[in-house]
């Protein structure tokens, strides 16, 4: 069984690695990890995060492309922030055209 933090470490290593403009949902971290039934588990992960500036949590959103985890962020507008100064577009909590900055580990990273 793995440990909580490890599991949260392993979590904040794929994070690490999601490209500047692009985005990954929690699902797709959870898949990448070998626990396809866990995304609720990297989302706990995630709400953790924000004490770790080396940590873009920002990149990391819902299966939609929806900001659900904006309210971690100190300010209702951050994560939106953050994103829209790496040119991805928001609008109504939605990243717009989400296929096209959506960043999949499960292959970017060849995690197979």
């Amino acid at each position: 069984m793995v440990k909580e933090n490890d599991f949260f470490n392993q979590v904040y290593a794929i994070v690490r690695e999601i490209p500047f403009g692009r985005v990954t949902t929690y699902g797709a971290i959870a898949k990448a990890l070998g626990t396809p039934k866990s995304s609720r588990m990297v989302g706990y992960a995630m709400n953790a995060a924000h004490v770790h500036p080396d940590i873009p949590a920002h990149r990391v959103v819902n299966r939609i492309g929806m900001l659900t985890g904006k309210h971690h962020f100190g300010s209702p507008d951050r994560m939106e922030q953050l994103l829209n100064a790496e040119g991805v577009e928001v609008t109504n909590n939605l990243i717009v055209n989400f296929s096209s900055h959506f960043w999949d580990p499960f292959i970017e990273l060849s995690i197979h």
